[in-house]
């Protein structure tokens, strides 16, 4: 019974359900994860779940006819306004009545597929009409579960109130704050990686780490979402939540276990350490220009930063962030620098050791190391050694949401991200925004402002990606 459920898709007209979510239940349903279910789509449009699985079908790739059918002949469609009060008890029907019909036993997903000004509302809503129950029971109860899209809230004043009307009807167990990277094979694979492997936990601290490099750059612009990204910008849309959480996975303390609670309290822990050095903020030329900006907008598409972490283990050690739009390379990778060792010959390698995890794209783990030069005595040259995922493990890898969705109804909370981690990434962004907000300017398709590297008044940044 724990291997079937009902899919509730609040929002399910929106992007990101056809997009992401329908195609992600497809596989679900395809790989056999789940023996029984139904999906349930929820919006305030006037359409069809015929219109709505098109809408999704059209993101599968290689779609098997038979699975698909699978899936129409349990799916539903319900308008409703979410914001009025009357319209639940009639959705609760319909839940019930098509639970009956095909034979459930009443496990739910419910995904809230829709913008963050709604979390409250919808979340006081779902439990006052006892449509999401307010426990997560196992084994002989049906369980509840309910997951919150990013963003999660606007500032740290929204994320709090966010985050207290979810306590007061719903236990933390239920509760599923996805941020989409953590789904990510090689974001999940940074902490196997490195407490699964001696050669480098030891050499994990400011002892042989130099710095570490977080990017996260896109080639593209604001693709038609001006409204959304000039109320957030990058530090809101990409910093608070993506690359604070994989800053957090390098930096945590090693945990007993690899659970959801010792991970999290390790990540926790990690962001409450973390200070902001330093800032540096741009805009692409002709974001003014873009549809539904504000002509005199001082949103940023660009940002970088210095922060540290300030324990016995990373004193010293610079953690640098970069993210921006329309720059020269599409990437998202970690980039972690040993310190040099010392030269015992008379030519000296130029650089030292990297530990590249490259999230997107060639996926996969690259360590650089330094060799004898073929012919000659006494020269090194750099190498790489890679570990490239697709190669080893095949191009058909689960997707992020697809991945998450399975950890949902696992009930495995581990990678997802918890309130205090929400609350203490959003402090982080408060720290950010005291410096001076300066807005430099920089070409499409380059690496960003040119002041990005003096980032660090002590040193020029190489940027290594």
């Amino acid at each position: 019974m724990q291997n079937e459920c009902t899919f509730v898709l609040l929002g399910a007209t929106g992007d990101l359900a056809k997009r992401k979510l329908i195609p992600a239940i497809y596989k679900l349903v395809a790989d056999k994860m789940i023996s029984k279910f139904v999906l349930v789509g929820a919006a305030l449009s006037d359409t069809t779940i015929e219109q709505v699985l098109s809408d999704g079908k059209k993101f599968i790739t290689g779609i098997d006819e038979q699975v698909w059918q699978k899936i129409t002949q349990a799916a539903y469609y319900h308008q409703m306004d979410f914001h009025d009060d009357s319209a639940y008890a009639p959705f609760y029907e319909l839940l019930q009545r098509v639970e009956q019909k095909h034979g459930l036993f009443g496990n739910r997903i419910y995904y809230l597929a829709v913008m963050p000004q709604h979390f409250a509302f919808l979340t006081r809503n779902l439990a006052q009409c006892c449509i999401v129950r307010q426990r997560d029971d196992h084994g002989n109860e049906p369980w509840s579960r309910i997951v919150y899209e990013k963003p999660f809230g606007y500032d740290l004043v929204s994320a709090q109130e966010i985050n207290d009307s979810i306590a007061q009807v719903y236990d933390e167990k239920q509760v599923y704050r996805i941020d989409h990277y953590l789904g990510k094979e090689l974001v999940s694979n940074i902490a196997l990686a490195r407490f699964t492997n001696r050669v480098f936990e030891p050499l994990w601290n400011n002892e042989h780490i130099e710095s570490v490099q977080i990017v996260l750059s896109e080639k593209i612009g604001i693709e038609g979402r001006g409204e959304f990204y000039d109320a957030c910008g990058a530090l809101k849309d990409v910093v608070q939540n993506h690359m604070l959480q994989i800053l957090s996975l390098i930096a945590m303390e090693p945990p007993e276990m690899l659970t959801a609670k010792q991970v999290r309290d390790a990540k926790a822990q990690v962001l409450k350490d973390v200070n902001v050095d330093n800032v540096i903020l741009g805009q692409y030329k002709g974001y003014l220009q873009e549809a539904n900006v504000n002509k005199d907008s001082q949103t940023e598409t660009f940002a970088a930063l210095k922060l540290t972490v300030d324990n016995q283990r990373w004193q010293g050690v610079p953690f640098y962030l970069k993210t921006g739009k329309y720059l020269k390379n599409k990437e998202a990778s970690v980039h972690i620098k040993f310190k040099m060792v010392k030269c015992l010959l008379d030519w000296c390698p130029a650089d030292s050791n990297y530990l590249t995890i490259k999230i997107q794209p060639d996926e996969g783990i690259y360590l650089d190391l330094n060799v004898k030069k073929p012919g000659v005595n006494n020269q090194v040259t750099p190498v790489t050694m890679d570990l490239c995922h697709s190669s080893i493990f095949g191009p058909n890898t689960p997707e992020a949401y697809e991945t998450l969705l399975a950890d949902v109804i696992k009930g495995d909370q581990c990678a997802f991200v918890r309130s205090d981690e929400i609350i203490l990434s959003w402090k982080i962004i408060e720290q950010v925004q005291q410096f001076e907000k300066k807005l430099y300017a920089y070409e499409k398709g380059g690496d960003g402002p040119a002041q990005v590297k003096q980032l660090d008044s002590e040193r020029e940044i190489t940027w290594k990606a």
